[in-house]
């Protein structure tokens, strides 16, 4: 029997429910950033200097060009477009290009193996190697 004036003590099962699903995405969000960080971080430490900008146009090599030597080349592509690349400072660099988005041009500059600037409309690529062997792995 309930005495007059007596507060009513309920432990509602849907509020703490509320807090442990709460506490469950905190900590989801907390390991999936560790993990990223951490990903991050490995990917970072391995990644290796590049010797050399490996060009190609429509899937055919244009040629290699060493990153510790500065240059500039202009690529011209057999449908007469054209994109300048610069090399300086170890580093690999779109200046000049003709087509419409100058996408290629806004990327920034790459020197890390595996790093690549794409130009779609020209079919251009620009992919940083360790060595010459490397090159290009498969062409379709």
């Amino acid at each position: 029997m309930i005495k007059k004036g007596a507060a009513i003590r309920c432990r509602s099962p849907l509020l703490t429910m509320d807090k442990r699903k709460l506490l469950n995405d905190v900590i989801l969000i907390a390991v999936l950033l560790c993990t990223a960080l951490l990903a991050w971080g490995l990917i970072k430490l391995l990644q290796k200097d590049g010797n050399y900008a490996v060009v190609t146009v429509e899937g055919e090599l244009y040629g290699e060009y060493p990153l510790d030597e500065d240059t500039e080349v202009m690529i011209v592509s057999s449908d007469g477009h054209i994109n300048v690349l610069v090399i300086s400072n170890g580093k690999a660099m779109m200046t000049e290009a003709d087509c419409p988005d100058k996408l290629c041009v806004k990327h920034a500059p790459i020197s890390k193996g595996g790093q690549t600037i794409v130009c779609l409309p020209h079919k251009l690529v620009v992919r940083i190697v360790s060595d010459t062997k490397e090159g290009v792995d498969a062409s379709l």
